[in-house]
C-alpha cells in the first residue's frame, strides 16, 4: 500500500489533538477492529451519547474514523490509510529526532577545538627497584 504522508499543518494539528484525549484513542482502537454504531460506542463510556459524538466528530474531523449511515444508526470505522499517514509522519519525526541527536553525540565526542589530546597514562616501574623515591629519611 502506498501511503501519502503529506499532510497539511492544520490537517496535523487535527489528527494530534485527535489522539490527545485516552477516549478518542480508545474509540479509535475500538473502531480498527471492528465498525461500531455511535450509540454502541456510547455505551462503553461513563458519559452522555453527546459527549462520544462529539469525540465521533473530532476523529472524524480529522480523517482517522469513516462515519457511514445505515438505516437510522451511523457506524464508525477507524480509516487505516489515515492512521498509516500519521504513524509515518510520527516515523519521519522519530528520524529527524535520532539523527539530531546522533549529530549531538559525534559533536560532544569531539575534543575542544585547540584543545591537546589526552596524555597517556604513565608507565609503573616493575623491576621492584623504586628509583624515584627517596629512601634515606635519617636527616629529616
Amino acid at each position: 500500500m502506498v501511503v501519502r504522508i503529506e499532510l497539511s499543518d492544520d490537517h496535523i494539528d487535527r489528527v494530534f489533538h485527535a489522539l490527545s484525549t485516552a477516549t478518542r484513542r480508545d474509540i479509535l482502537r475500538r473502531t480498527i477492529e471492528n465498525e461500531y454504531s455511535v450509540s454502541a460506542l456510547a455505551s462503553a463510556y461513563d458519559m452522555s451519547f453527546a459527549a462520544v459524538q462529539k469525540h465521533v466528530a473530532v476523529l472524524e474531523a480529522a480523517g482517522l474514523i469513516i462515519k457511514r449511515a445505515e438505516g437510522r444508526e451511523r457506524l464508525v470505522r477507524a480509516d487505516p490509510a489515515m492512521i498509516a499517514r500519521a504513524r509515518a509522519l510520527l516515523a519521519r519525526y522519530e528520524e529527524l529526532w535520532r539523527s539530531r541527536i546522533d549529530r549531538l553525540d559525534t559533536i560532544l565526542a569531539e575534543p575542544p577545538a585547540g584543545a591537546a589530546p589526552p596524555a597517556a597514562p604513565h608507565a609503573t616501574p616493575t623491576t621492584g627497584t623504586d628509583t624515584d623515591t627517596d629512601t634515606d629519611t635519617e636527616g629529616r
